[in-house]
């Protein structure tokens, strides 16, 4: 089947541009190859847990940006942080269902990891799917990190504007390795989180605190350094938590660890952004955005989808 439009990531950018296509009354459909959406609006259940294992809030300075958190304030999807600093914003029930929010009434496929993307010589787009029948479009959106989206149209010989490419491929991301804590009684997180700057630890949240997690005594995330992240993302998981655990204790208190889940982000945030809040080449019905883009805060992403929307438009 041909589309108007293909988004490849249902992460926050891709969602936003799919929404501009679709109320235009364009056919979209957005390709994702995870079980879930929002890419780094990451929300995991542990048995009676919840954490946000991804971004974690965000602030609002941009006024378009300010425009569509209104619109989740008033649908009850997000909420300023309790008993946190003025302007912090979350998921009312996790930092996923704005992501959920956005992707009422859009055709969004979930696992369908895009194989190889390739260029019509008469103008289109030929998408292959693992395990799925292909998909073809007029236009084509890539919202994934920038390595995995550059790597997908080298794979299919898509051809950038000279230099273009070189200078897309210099923007690197920092990862980051979060675990996920539950404890058999209360932490001694603040409210709030704690931002850290030494360390192996980044930051560290309390989600019963923050109001996501009800049902436990407390879910813990604990979000690494990047320079932790680089030394240790290949290593086993139990060794990597216990590190971080031991970091850790002066927040969990006396609680014992119920259990500890690791997750590893390759690309947690970029080092750098692209000099413009998105890319739109109108010979070859190519967009790309993310936070590369619009900069590395949620805002970023959001504001980098909407740009390219509107050039598109």
């Amino acid at each position: 089947m041909r589309y108007g439009t293909i988004v490849v990531g249902a992460g926050l950018s891709g969602l936003l541009v799919a929404r501009v296509c679709r109320d235009r009354g364009e056919s979209v459909v957005v390709l994702e190859k995870s079980r879930g959406v929002g890419g780094r609006l990451a929300t995991k259940r542990v048995g009676n847990a919840v954490f946000d294992q991804g971004a974690q809030f965000f602030t609002v300075r941009d006024p378009r940006f300010a425009g569509l958190v209104a619109e989740w304030k008033s649908c009850g999807v997000a909420v300023e942080w309790p008993d946190g600093p003025a302007g912090r914003w979350i998921g009312r029930s996790g930092m996923t269902a704005i992501a959920k929010h956005l992707a009422e009434g859009i055709d969004v496929r979930r696992e369908h990891r895009v194989a190889s993307i390739e260029r019509h010589g008469g103008g289109g787009w030929e998408l292959a799917i693992d395990g799925q029948e292909g998909l073809s479009s007029d236009t084509l959106v890539v919202s994934a990190p920038l390595p995995q989206a550059l790597a997908l149209l080298a794979a299919g010989g898509v051809g950038l504007p000279s230099g273009l490419a070189e200078e897309l491929g210099a923007v690197g991301y920092h990862p980051c390795l979060a675990l996920l804590v539950v404890l058999d009684g209360p932490s001694q997180v603040p409210a709030e989180g704690v931002a850290l700057k030494e360390g192996s630890l980044r930051w560290v949240a309390d989600n019963v605190a923050k109001g996501v997690s009800p049902g436990a005594r407390a879910a813990v995330t604990l979000h690494s350094s990047a320079a932790f992240a680089r030394e240790h993302y290949d290593r086993d998981e139990p060794g990597v938590a216990a590190r971080l655990l031991l970091e850790a204790r002066p927040w969990l208190g006396d609680a014992e660890v119920v259990s500890a889940t690791l997750h590893r982000w390759t690309f947690s945030e970029p080092q750098a952004t692209f000099r413009e809040p998105c890319l739109w080449l109108p010979e070859l019905r190519l967009g790309l955005c993310g936070d590369a883009f619009g900069g590395p805060r949620v805002e970023g992403a959001a504001v980098s989808g909407m740009a390219l929307g509107k050039r598109m438009a």
